[in-house]
């Protein structure tokens, strides 16, 4: 069975995972505006358009000058991305400040309780925010995320939100790994406990696996 202590345990030594963000940023507000693009979309199809994007507007004034009907037409391939422009611009206008290239987000916006007050920011997007900037023990509960804690009955089928998900986990996860839970559960749904065809071959937990979909 796999255990949250063991899936820690084992999975980013036997994988030598690099444990990071795989979205393409350059600072602090590009950062956020590549989560935001990133709901319901993969992480490869935001890469392809964010480094032409974040060299025209690498910062909230920067992205203003650009308006919304430009910054439609660079992430118009992106899946809802008529709202994402719209949430972008209003985040834009409050952080707008005149800072350079290297922008940061205020001290205010250091927590996930305030950085949720600004436009296009939920919870997920929040614990994702503060989690890689800031290092706080937030979980992003994202689709690798919600799908591999159902997978190995961390969770429960009522458990159908990502809220409710993110309880589960902070509860059943060993606190000195929420800081890389996120990180580690994308990269290993991302590459090799995969939706449709998991590769178990490869995998560095078979052996005490019991998911129902296992290769046996």
């Amino acid at each position: 069975m796999i255990t949250p202590q063991k899936f820690f345990e084992i999975v980013p030594q036997n994988l030598n995972m690099n444990i990071r963000s795989e979205l393409y940023s350059v600072n602090d507000f590009t950062f956020a505006v590549a989560v935001i693009l990133s709901a319901q979309a993969t992480d490869k199809k935001v890469n392809e358009v964010t480094p032409e994007l974040f060299r025209i507007a690498p910062t909230p004034n920067k992205m203003l000058e650009l308006g919304i009907d430009g910054l439609k037409q660079h992430i118009r391939v992106i899946s809802f991305f008529n709202n994402k422009a719209n949430s972008i611009i209003k985040l834009a206008e409050i952080l707008a400040d005149g800072q350079g290239t290297d922008w940061k987000f205020p001290n205010k916006y250091h927590t996930r309780d305030e950085l949720m007050k600004l436009p296009g920011i939920g919870q997920k997007t929040a614990n994702v925010i503060t989690n890689v900037l800031w290092g706080a023990p937030n979980i992003g509960v994202d689709t690798h995320v919600f799908r591999l804690a159902h997978r190995y009955g961390w969770v429960g089928a009522a458990d159908n939100t990502p809220e409710k998900v993110e309880e589960k986990l902070r509860k059943k996860i060993p606190s000195k790994y929420h800081a890389i839970t996120n990180h580690v559960m994308v990269l290993f749904g991302r590459y090799t406990c995969t939706a449709l065809r998991p590769k178990c071959e490869t995998c560095p937990l078979f052996d005490i696996c019991n998911a129902a979909d296992k290769k046996c």
